[in-house]
């Protein structure tokens, strides 16, 4: 960035900060939906910024961390298997099961593979015939058409020994669900732009017509999330409710309809469990008939229906997503459970709430 960027950009920022003070409305309750807006937000300082009696909540937007447990305990048990590699994203090789995490069951002997794209393990599983290959499929809507570009070249190249354990959602069933339940009064929902590149503002279009409640979608620059912010308040303090675009350079209303349509050929809709919010329907995806041959739920079912279920764990990561609870506010967090020795995933993601919490304060 150019001296000359740096500066109109702080000049915005302040515009802004002026802006949001003359929309102080009393008591507000944001939910930052998406885990990067929560990084970014903490590390810019950004709350400072904020009306007095405006508060931001994290809510369910960092796909490692809503992975449920039960998925995370089956995709290491795959790793016990003699022929097999688990090729994964990194934020997940820390992340604790129930008793291990892939980096303790590496030192064991696993084979575990940290990759960059999903293509980085079809390519792997070209390298390696004499090995099952399995992809840790982790990711909301904007992260599942690689998964979708993946199993298609997988199949273009007719591989035998590349598998998908998908763990894929989506986002507006958690929302949904998350509202429905009333546990967490919120005034607007900051929604994420990544995401929406993918379904377009439309998808978020049953906020308002459900729950009465604003939204905006926002870019990830301290600018963009504070235009994200400024249009919230704007319908919070003049009576209304709409979904707001804040970062029309990349999004739009309609979908994405290439991605759209690479998505409906590989993926179906399904079930799917969330840490902190329990299974929802319809918030996940499941391989197409077509791709039946790569999915590793059904390649290794039997390994899958010998694990236990999950123990407790003292963690409380799923009410942070949920937005009952502030990271600070956890008995665990900076004692038991910090970034060398993290009790749940929302202290190892990029994305997790307490991560962010932990790495930017103020928490002492």
């Amino acid at each position: 960035m150019s001296r000359r960027e740096d500066f109109r950009d702080r000049a915005l920022v302040e515009e802004l900060a002026r802006r949001l003070k003359e929309l102080a409305v009393g008591p507000v309750t944001l939910m930052e939906v998406c885990g990067t807006h929560t990084m970014a937000v903490a590390r810019f300082g950004l709350k400072a910024l904020l009306p007095p009696g405006v508060r931001l909540v994290s809510g369910p937007g960092c796909p490692v961390c809503v992975t449920d447990q039960r998925d995370i305990d089956a995709f290491l048990a795959l790793g016990r298997l003699p022929d097999v590699i688990l090729a994964t994203f990194g934020d997940m090789v820390r992340v604790p099961g129930s008793s291990t995490s892939l980096e303790q069951e590496r030192a064991r002997g696993a084979a575990v593979q940290v990759v960059y794209s999903p293509l980085d393990a079809v390519e792997l599983a070209k390298r390696r015939p004499d090995r099952q290959v399995v992809f840790f499929a982790v990711g909301f809507e904007t992260t599942m058409p690689a998964t979708a570009l993946a199993l298609q070249s997988a199949r273009a190249a007719g591989l035998a020994n590349f598998f998908v354990f998908c763990v894929h959602k989506t986002m507006p069933p958690a929302l949904r669900a998350l509202l429905a339940s009333g546990e967490v009064g919120v005034s607007g929902l900051l929604l994420p732009g990544h995401v929406s590149t993918i379904t377009g503002t439309a998808a978020f279009e049953f906020l308002p017509r459900e729950f009465g409640l604003p939204g905006a979608v926002a870019g990830f620059e301290p600018v963009d999330i504070l235009l994200g912010v400024e249009a919230l308040l704007r319908q919070v303090k003049d009576g209304r409710a709409g979904v707001a675009n804040a970062y029309p350079r990349a999004v739009g209303r309609e979908p994405n309809l290439r991605a759209v349509a690479l998505l409906e050929e590989v993926f179906a809709p399904a079930d799917a469990a969330w840490r902190g919010l329990g299974l929802i329907p319809g918030s996940g995806v499941a391989l197409t008939p077509a791709y039946y041959a790569f999915d590793a739920r059904r390649r290794f079912a039997e390994t899958l229906a010998a694990v236990p279920p999950p123990r407790p764990r003292a963690c409380r990561c799923g009410e942070v997503l949920r937005g009952g609870l502030a990271p600070p506010e956890c008995p665990l967090f900076a004692a038991a459970c910090t970034p060398s020795q993290p009790q749940g995933p929302c202290m190892v993601s990029g994305e997790g709430a307490c991560a962010a919490a932990y790495r930017y304060g103020p928490w002492q």
